[in-house]
């Protein structure tokens, strides 16, 4: 009667680490850990392997925070840039980058911060978005400064897409301010929704949609006004 072979030792055919299981799990890290506390031995320890077997597959943490931030990216839409008009593009570009960063709200605090060096892919996307600002008639130098505003609004937008139904609630102390809670209780008549779940979402859709309006439309003014401020730095015509 035959036996099977005995397995030989050694390492197995495919490694138990992968990048993108180490991505995906690195978010769960930052939801537990915060900003501050995100390392990679805790990263490791969450994957159950030593710190350095790590290192054969991301590199470092700012690797790791790259690859985040690229998974986010993924989600980003800016091909509008280029096809359509500029305030739809931007408005198709700012609600895919909402709904991106809501999906990972615990990494807004330190992907905001960290430095976009090695982020190829969020690089590229920026580009794209540059370009279209470029074609649409901003200057040069104030392109950057127009494109963080909606930056700063989005991933704010984003954080407010997944802050609980009753964030406004003021308990005890509501009838000290009696126009707040009034208001709050006026949106909550005109919003219906069949639970608390889709009361949140109906209000940060709202207020992050009249928001967007809003700013794209003092964007375009801006604009409006930066045009006629390099008007008239101009000779006029037939001048020398």
């Amino acid at each position: 009667m035959s036996t099977a072979a005995p397995r030989r030792a050694g390492r197995p055919k495919r490694s138990v680490l992968d990048r993108e299981l180490i991505v995906r799990t690195a978010f769960d890290v930052l939801k537990r850990t915060g900003p501050d506390d995100f390392t990679m031995a805790a990263l490791a320890e969450e994957l159950g392997v030593k710190t350095p077997a790590l290192y054969h597959h991301v590199g470092n943490k700012s690797a790791v925070l790259s690859s985040m931030r690229e998974l986010i990216t993924d989600g980003i839409d800016a091909s509008g840039f280029g096809r359509l008009p500029w305030p739809e593009a931007t408005s198709v570009w700012a609600r895919s980058y909402r709904t991106a960063f809501a999906a990972h709200p615990h990494a807004i605090a330190l992907l905001a911060t960290t430095p976009l060096t090695g982020a190829d892919p969020t690089l590229a996307m920026y580009e794209t978005v540059t370009q279209g600002f470029l074609a649409e008639g901003w200057p040069e130098d104030s392109v950057v400064s127009a494109i963080v505003s909606l930056d700063n609004f989005v991933l704010g937008s984003a954080l407010d897409a997944v802050a609980p139904a009753d964030i406004f609630e003021a308990g005890d102390f509501a009838p000290q301010v009696p126009g707040f809670t009034k208001a709050l209780a006026a949106r909550a008549g005109r919003l219906q929704a069949p639970d608390l779940a889709a009361y949140a979402q109906a209000v940060a859709d709202e207020s992050f949609e009249l928001g967007l309006q809003a700013l794209i439309s003092g964007l375009q003014h801006s604009l409006a006004r930066l045009r006629g401020q390099r008007d008239d730095a101009l000779p006029p015509a037939g001048t020398t």
